[in-house]
């Protein structure tokens, strides 16, 4: 009932497999962007042509989007919905990219601008079979509020970097000694580009695995006539998408903010070169080149980490108010930091600048994963590839709108590449760099500003999706019910004993009952350290361990922890200097690595001190993750390296687990035993009944050795298991009866737990986030 492991939290390969798709999807724009400038300067393209060679294909790609999500969502196959589509597209991609910069010059300004074209539109094809699966796989690899925003922080800062080695192709195709003139150069870093980035793009096919969707009769079959049909479906799923409040608001604020900023980021060369260098681009040198690369290992290094801890902190939605702020600030500054003579000085507004696409997509995405959510509990169904096509048709169409808008404000203010423009052009340029994305981005902030999907409603989200997942079935527990009546006999003799009499007790008797046991103190509490926002496997700070544990120390002798590394090491320490006893728990997996980590650091607090009693393990037999020889093996380990402290060492796991195996009774000093009368569905009425034959059977298979109840305890809220009905009388009075068992017979027991764990939610339901006596922000609940 403690820890356990969750497929919320993903690994950190599989997060870096999908960034590393994330570094094709932008390493291809971003080389476009970067090479399409040939296409004027060096094969006399007009710009006009230029102009429809960036809105066309652009355009094409942000409707194919929808009808790709439609096809990807509903996709039956042994590899799952999105897999294939990812390797398709990467391979088309790859060789559309390498065709398209084949071009010479002496083949005349209109067959090249229709070979651009042609190819292009295949390469944007690729794009939307590959883009729409690929951002939907991220939007389905977790369904953890917060590590949705790992997932994309971690994608991000790996993407990032092709807007770091992006803007250096300016320098290699503008260099003769690398691979010749500047169209070889191209030609050449075509071919490179597309083979290496298909290959990247390929990654996330073969090591994101996914479920088969082969037998899944939920799923519109995809057939010529039901592909056909599906446009209307399609129309429909963009209406039911739109009715979602929150996720217009991210549509709307990202078009705002990145194609503002798309619409004036090509000026960046033009202001370097004729603002500082008066139109001298040899002398420029790699100024250029390093405005768009220091800005983007900025946003790596910088600005993904702070929001994502932000995000963590203060919410996602201020974290996205704070992170344009700061971008406005930004924008502000390289207005007066622009400087003729002195380019160095721009650097300094690079930070402040890099929180406004920086933040974008680490927060956009993650809360886009969120929405989903929200459309199954309206809709009740899964739709990632119809919310992702949507989403990027907004930033794909404004994209190519960006490229339109481009060449008009450049004609608006006179401003001419290659010929000798005027203060007023150049100044015009200048107030659209830093004008045009401060009022799109102060837009996006009032459009946010009511932005209310808290994480607090995420849960609910998930809980209610979790129940729904359920209802039509027991509640899944490792526990379950029938373990007690398979193995009761006709030798349990109970011994007699008189139960308090709750009939005629009002609600008020209760809780003053309730806080009598806690004031008089437990002999333990099972120590739960995940604050608010946090997850298993985040490191824990020994602030907040100590905040909790000044919460608990008046009520408890002992404290139980359940692992002995990323910050839980500190419990045991806290718990001493507080002048309580501890039985400190190693968390034993099918995580071999991690296992000697834990055993290691147990041996390591045992012997400072810190430890009262030693638990290799917390159920891990139960969930059937290694084999009792292992387990055992573990014990006789840790046994042998604290040979003569004197610290009992045990194993914890359900009683029924121990019933049935007689060498693990052999191999612990002490009897660590978890009992729950509420997971096996009995009534509360009889609860107390149940929890003493549990605690009889344990002590017929003992050998005399010591038992303690390593956890007990009855939830506040959350589904019914059979007979057992979570509420908070019924919490309470399954605390005040075990507590007042436990005195009269000398029982040592630890209530589960000290504190409420939303984190558990996802995996669980509301059932499984509300076994603590005080709730999330550490008040008394009852």
């Amino acid at each position: 009932m403690s820890k356990v492991s969750t497929s919320s939290k993903v690994p950190m390969g599989k997060k870096i497999a999908f960034g590393l798709g994330m570094l094709a999807n932008q390493m291809f724009p971003a080389a476009m962007g970067i090479f399409m400038v040939v296409l004027i300067q060096d094969y006399g393209l007009s710009t006009l042509m230029w102009g429809v060679l960036f809105f066309l294909p652009r355009l094409f790609d942000s409707f194919t989007d929808p009808i790709m999500g439609f096809i990807s969502d509903n996709t039956k196959s042994i590899w799952g919905r999105r897999r294939q589509y990812v390797f398709l597209g990467a391979l088309i991609m790859g060789i559309a990219f390498s065709f398209l910069w084949q071009l010479y010059i002496e083949n005349g300004v209109s067959y090249n601008f229709t070979y651009f074209l042609i190819w292009s539109l295949l390469f944007y094809l690729g794009l939307t079979i590959f883009s729409v699966p690929y951002v939907a796989m991220g939007y389905e690899m977790s369904d953890d509020f917060h590590e949705r925003t790992n997932i994309m922080a971690v994608a991000q800062s790996i993407g990032q970097w092709a807007w770091v080695i992006a803007p250096w192709f300016w320098v290699v195709m503008y260099d003769d000694n690398w691979f010749g003139s500047t169209t070889d150069t191209t030609r050449s870093l075509g071919i490179w580009v597309g083979v290496i980035c298909a290959l990247l793009a390929m990654v996330p096919a073969f090591f994101i695995k996914s479920k088969s969707t082969k037998d899944d009769e939920s799923l519109t079959p995809l057939t010529l006539k039901t592909l056909g049909g599906s446009l209307k479906e399609i129309l429909e799923n963009f209406k039911e998408a739109f009715k979602i409040p929150v996720f217009r608001k991210l549509c709307y604020s990202t078009f705002l903010i990145f194609n503002a900023f798309n619409v004036v980021s090509g000026f960046s060369f033009f202001i370097v070169v004729y603002y500082l260098f008066k139109g001298d681009a040899g002398a420029a040198g790699l100024w250029p080149t390093l405005l768009g690369s220091i800005g983007a290992l900025a946003t790596t290094f910088m600005v993904i980490p702070i929001v994502a801890k932000m995000s963590k902190t203060m919410g996602k939605k201020n974290a996205f108010l704070v992170s344009q702020g700061i971008s406005i600030l930004g924008y502000i500054l390289l207005w007066f930091l622009f400087i003729p003579g002195k380019p160095y000085m721009f650097l300094f507004a690079l930070p402040f600048f890099s929180f406004g696409i920086g933040s974008l997509f680490t927060l956009m995405m993650s809360m886009t994963s969120d929405v989903i959510d929200i459309d199954e509990l309206n809709t009740g169904k899964r739709r990632e590839g119809v919310f992702g096509a949507i989403y990027w048709l907004m930033v794909k169409f404004g994209f190519a709108f960006a490229g339109l808008a481009t060449g008009a404000i450049m004609a608006l203010v006179g401003f001419v590449p290659d010929t000798e423009n005027t203060e007023a052009s150049i100044t015009g340029i200048r107030l659209f760099y830093s004008g045009l994305p401060i009022v799109g981005t102060l837009t996006a902030m009032w459009i946010m500003r009511n932005y209310d999907h808290s994480e607090e409603k995420a849960l609910e989200i998930s809980a209610e999706l979790a129940k729904r997942k359920n209802k039509n079935k027991k509640v899944s527990s490792a526990y379950g019910a029938g373990h007690l009546i398979s193995i009761s006999n006709s030798n349990l003799n109970l011994e007699n004993y008189t139960e308090i009499n709750f009939t005629e007790k009002t609600l008020s008797e209760v809780k003053e009952l309730f806080k009598g046991k806690l004031k008089n103190k437990t002999h333990g509490l099972c120590f739960s350290p995940y604050i608010e926002g946090q997850d298993i496997n985040d490191i824990l700070s020994e602030s907040q361990i100590l905040k909790r544990m000044d919460v608990i120390s008046p009520y408890t002798k002992w404290v139980r922890s359940f692992s002995c590394i990323e910050g839980n090491e500190l419990i045991p320490k806290v718990a001493h200097n507080k002048g309580l006893k501890s039985i400190v728990g190693a968390w034993i997996s099918d995580d071999k690595e991690r296992n000697e980590r834990e055993i290691n650091k147990l041996i390591a607090l045992a012997k400072s001190g810190n430890v009262n009693i030693a638990a290799v393990g917390n159920e891990v037999l139960l969930r059937g993750e290694i084999t009792e020889k292992e387990v055992i093996d573990y014990i006789h380990r840790v046994k042998e390296a604290l040979a003569g402290l004197e610290i009992p060492v045990g194993y914890v796991d359900t009683y029924y687990e121990y019933y049935k195996r007689p060498k693990l009774v052999n191999a612990c000093d002490v009897i660590l035993v978890n009992c729950y009368p509420f997971w096996e569905g009995f009534a509360i009425d009889d609860s107390l009944k149940y929890l003493r034959e549990m605690y009889e059977i344990t002590k017929q298979i003992s050998k005399g050795k010591k038992i303690i109840i390593a956890e007990t305890g009855w939830p506040s809220q959350g589904q019914t298991v059979d007979d057992a009905h979570p509420s908070q009388l019924n919490a309470m009075r399954y605390f005040i009866q075990t507590q007042e068992w436990a005195n009269a017979k000398n029982v040592d027991i630890f209530h589960f737990s000290s504190f409420d764990e939303s984190w558990k939610v996802r995996m669980e339901g509301e059932l499984g986030a509300r076994w603590g006596i005080w709730d999330k922000n550490e008040k008394l609940k009852y």
